[in-house]
């Protein structure tokens, strides 16, 4: 699915395993687009929900959101509404749990006829690795899961996640972990912190012969035209950028509610600051800080970026000519507990344009090195006259037209692909003896 990073964390691996002749046969959803070089199957999630958020992208990826749109999604939701009332009750799964079944029956087809030597779960969504662990109980076939957000949260730092969750989804998320901490030959996540928690609960994780439990960091693929040669043009406004989704715990407001002490300090600002959201919709607090402070001239949302019929570019592409063209780039990582197993994907696609990047991070070491040591403007979430330090420092720095130049240190997608692909050998050595 273009711009989303779970679709674009494994996309963007796929022509290194092309390039090392893995035969590829990949299981999805139905919302994205399907891939035309190779075996590539979408199915259906069997649950109500599952079926209606699915439906909706469907219709909207065919049809676009007009006429056919506006009629069939809302008469699908109401036809549906009872179902999903009941399988939240007797269950409580996020929604696309049931795709794990018809992932698992055609998987198993697979394996059976031999015509599948490996399997890697991808996610994103938990059910593909629910599966993957499905798949692997039945045949035994090697198994690699690549986690992409951690399936326990904790509460806070004293929180390592051993308490049972009230939530049914949680509760089922904390068994899914045990399980693949158990049976995955090959486990990472995309940061340390995610990979130190899971072996504080699992003592067993890499404790079976040959098994492995590591960090892998997935990085970004650069775009066309990335160079750390690109000169940046300074316009009338310093132009400060977010994308990506926002949330109450990762929200603009962080920013907007100090604005104001540079606007008593430097007047001007106020007529040359603009902050620009791309990628979704706004907060709630976001929202409640632009009425509380009538900021509506200086925060714009342009909302999700599609494809653009007259030039060709998908949303990906528009969206990182935007990054190109920042002054400087907005890393909000948000005030929850997790951010210290977390980093945001955009993060990656952020160091490939050159531009300055101002963190403002919660509890994770690994992500504030990352940033001190390219060279950036970085800030504590809760902390606001850090945040308020940094903005003060971005406007004199823009002013005088000298902001932060960042060290050319991207962090690519080949070195995680190529991790994986040494796991892959691995495998068939052990095939062959």
């Amino acid at each position: 699915m273009d711009g989303r990073a779970a679709s674009q964390t494994i996309t963007d691996k796929i022509p290194y395993f092309l390039d090392a002749q893995i035969q590829l046969t990949v299981f999805s959803a139905i919302t994205g687009t399907k891939d035309q070089r190779f075996p590539h199957k979408q199915y259906l999630a069997w649950g109500p929900a599952a079926f209606r958020f699915d439906f909706r992208h469907w219709v909207a990826n065919r049809y676009g959101r007009g006429a056919v749109y506006k009629i069939f999604t809302p008469l699908v939701s109401i036809l549906l509404a009872p179902f999903i009332a009941l399988e939240k009750l007797l269950l409580g799964y996020s929604s696309q749990w049931s795709w794990a079944f018809p992932a698992f029956i055609h998987g198993l087809c697979l394996i059976r006829a031999k015509q599948v030597g490996l399997l890697y779960s991808t996610g994103g969504a938990w059910s593909a690795h629910l599966a993957a662990l499905w798949l692997k109980k039945a045949t035994g076939i090697y198994w690699i899961a690549e986690i992409h957000d951690p399936l326990v949260i904790r509460s806070g730092p004293d929180d390592l996640g051993f308490e049972k969750p009230r939530q049914r989804d949680a509760r089922f998320r904390q068994y899914l972990e045990g399980q693949i901490c158990r049976y995955a030959d090959v486990v990472w996540w995309f940061t340390d912190g995610a990979l130190h928690y899971a072996k504080v609960r699992n003592e067993n994780l890499g404790s079976k012969p040959n098994a492995q439990a590591l960090a892998v960091l997935p990085g970004a693929e650069p775009p066309m035209n990335a160079s750390p040669d690109n000169q940046h043009e300074y316009g009338p406004y310093l132009n400060l950028c977010h994308f990506g989704s926002l949330a109450n715990d990762r929200s603009l407001s962080t920013i907007l509610e100090v604005l104001v002490y540079l606007f008593v300090k430097y007047p001007e600002a106020k007529n040359r600051l603009r902050i620009h959201a791309y990628g979704a919709a706004l907060d709630p607090l976001t929202r409640e800080s632009i009425a509380k402070f009538k900021y509506e001239t200086i925060l714009t949302a342009h909302g999700r970026i599609e494809r653009d019929p007259q030039t060709g570019k998908s949303g990906r592409e528009q969206i990182v000519e935007k990054m190109q063209q920042a002054d400087v780039l907005i890393l909000l990582h948000g005030d929850s507990e997790w951010c210290a197993e977390y980093i945001p994907s955009k993060f990656y696609e952020y160091l490939w344009t050159g531009r300055p990047i101002w963190g403002i991070t919660h509890r994770n070491p690994q992500l504030d090195r990352m940033i001190e040591e390219r060279g950036a403007y970085l800030s504590q979430e809760g902390d606001p006259t850090s945040i308020q330090n940094a903005l003060e420092k971005i406007w004199l720095d823009w002013q005088a037209k000298s902001l932060i130049q960042p060290k050319w240190m991207p962090i690519g997608v080949e070195q995680a692909a190529q991790k994986i692909l040494q796991f892959t050998h691995c495998q068939k050595n052990e095939e062959k003896t």
